[in-house]
């Protein structure tokens, strides 16, 4: 009797406890990384998504979920968007902000597209694969950089794309995608994408165009920002592409704008969205979507809802950042999709073969600052809160190299080891007033040394504190603290970021043994 009374109270407990992890949920933003820019569609029951990264190599990432919550880094679109003085971080030149932007992902008889535009090539970029998962991808390119364009393959199969700021316009490729087509439709379609929250105030933007088309009409979706309000959605639709196009505000809440909408096999809809954030960058959204008379309505009571009737998130971690202890098996990816390049690297200098189970960054060049030093290595940080860890191996610099742990963004902090004649020593640069400031300087008695940077964007705190262990346990708070912004020179939240650079004579290189991030900080005191 025992026995059958604690396999019923054992029964009881396990139902209980199904219950309670059934009733987990999705909660907002889906995504607290920088993710902006998202387009996405859906194929069967899996949905792909890409996103913007401007400035880092490879370029425009594809992202790939089965409930929409939990998202995978799959691939890239592009490795070298272009091979140009700006890209690759030569003759004085960048393209922080810049690079390629605003991406629309199609898929049509069993091709997947990805277009973006960019101001540094001066060209509408067309990548197309077979097989989104594993590539390879092909790219047309042609003139001039189409803004904040949404490619749509219509039902009769021409191809468009409607593109720009507040004034929209509508232009028909050519089949093969090459460019605009001669004597093709090119028209104005909405003189004012912005006309629709005029009456809170004069709006600026009305771009982020992304095109639809459900029961027969066809939605275009734009973000719009009244003077003194916020970020705001506006659709428009209309029953032919060529219009008459009418408008309405569908969302004004919290900031949260720009994006699309998705259906799933289900029956459901929900619109994609992202909101600025602070310093971790533009954080994805999703609110569900009832239709309401030909429209969709976007948000519960026009609000973004906390939760969501879709799973629960496990997590960013490995799905969009990832820790790499740089051992590679044999038909590994040389480097986990999470790390991209700031700008182009230049391969000749980096390797994760010279020593077995470390990355190492050898100087090539001299250089004059952390932003303009190539092949510096970076990951996404995300929020709430997060940390990142190297150990840094430092017995092969030259004098005058500066090589350690840093948080990228026009205002910089780094921790990191410099060399001056033959003495190591321990620096700290707190770039907070957008000016680098030597923060603090020790000396370093051993060759291995352990890097720590903590962020944490609770509320848009955005401050991150740097420490320094000899042991790789016992960790010492190290300078001043970083306040952390977001500034438009970069137009990306911070990332953690591994780098070394000369600033007398190329050739000495550092050997990271690897890179460790968590979703935790220390418990503070």
């Amino acid at each position: 009797m025992m026995k059958k009374y604690l396999f019923v109270i054992g029964l009881m407990v396990c139902v209980s406890s199904n219950a309670v992890a059934q009733t987990k949920q999705a909660i907002n933003p889906v995504i607290h990384a920088d993710v902006p820019d998202l387009s996405m569609i859906r194929v069967g029951k899996n949905y792909y998504m890409s996103s913007t990264t401007m400035h880092m190599s490879p370029g425009v990432p594809i992202m790939k979920s089965t409930d929409l919550v939990n998202w995978k880094l799959i691939g890239y679109a592009y490795d070298t968007l272009v091979s140009n003085d700006e890209m690759n971080l030569v003759n004085g030149k960048s393209t922080y902000g810049r690079g390629s932007w605003a991406s629309s992902i199609r898929y049509y008889k069993g091709t997947y597209y990805v277009s973006t535009f960019a101001a540094t090539s001066g060209k509408t970029h067309i990548y197309s694969t077979k097989n989104i998962e594993k590539g390879p991808w092909k790219e047309i390119t042609f003139r001039p950089d189409l803004h904040d364009h949404s490619l749509y393959f219509d039902d009769d199969g021409k191809v468009y794309m409607i593109y720009g700021n507040r004034k929209l316009t509508l232009v028909e490729l050519k089949d093969d995608l090459s460019g605009i087509k001669e004597n093709g439709i090119k028209q104005v379609i909405i003189e004012d994408a912005t006309q629709s929250s005029q009456s809170i105030g004069q709006s600026g933007l009305g771009e982020g165009s992304q095109l639809f088309k459900a029961n027969g009409m066809y939605y275009l979706f734009n973000i719009t920002w009244p003077r003194a309000g916020m970020r705001t959605v506006v659709i428009h639709r209309a029953k032919q592409l060529t219009g008459p196009w009418e408008g309405r505000i569908a969302l004004q809440d919290l900031g949260v704008a720009q994006g699309g909408l998705i259906d799933m096999p289900d029956g459901r809809w929900f619109s994609y969205l992202f909101r600025d954030y602070g310093a971790v960058g533009r954080i994805p959204y999703l609110v569900p979507v009832k239709w309401e008379d030909g429209w969709p309505v976007l948000g519960e009571n026009g609000k973004v809802p906390a939760k969501l009737n879709l799973p629960a998130s496990k997590g960013l971690i490995p799905g969009i950042v990832v820790s790499d202890e740089f051992n590679r098996k044999k038909g590994e990816a040389v480097l986990p999709l999470a790390w991209q390049w700031n700008h182009n690297p230049d391969n000749r200098f980096w390797s994760v073969t010279a020593r077995k189970g470390f990355l190492r960054l050898t100087t090539g060049r001299v250089d004059t600052s952390f932003l303009s030093a190539r092949n510096s290595l970076t990951q996404r940080t995300i929020g709430p809160v997060c940390t990142g860890v190297t150990a840094l191996d430092v017995s092969n610099m030259k004098d005058g190299d500066i090589a350690g742990l840093a948080l990228l963004q026009k205002n910089y902090g780094l921790i990191a080891v410099l060399v001056t004649g033959a003495t190591k020593e321990l620096v700290m640069i707190n770039a907070s007033t957008g000016q680098p400031e030597e923060a603090k300087r020790i000396p370093l008695a051993q060759s291995t040394v352990y890097l720590k940077a903590e962020c944490n964007f609770t509320d848009r705190k955005d401050v991150a504190d740097f420490f320094y262990s000899v042991d790789g346990t016992n960790w010492t708070p190290f300078g001043t603290q970083l306040k952390m912004r977001y500034t438009l020179p970069h137009f990306m939240g911070y990332r953690f970021t591994l780098f070394n650079y000369a600033t007398k004579e190329a050739g000495g290189f550092v050997d990271f043994d690897y890179f460790r991030i968590s979703d935790k900080v220390s418990k503070k005191d």
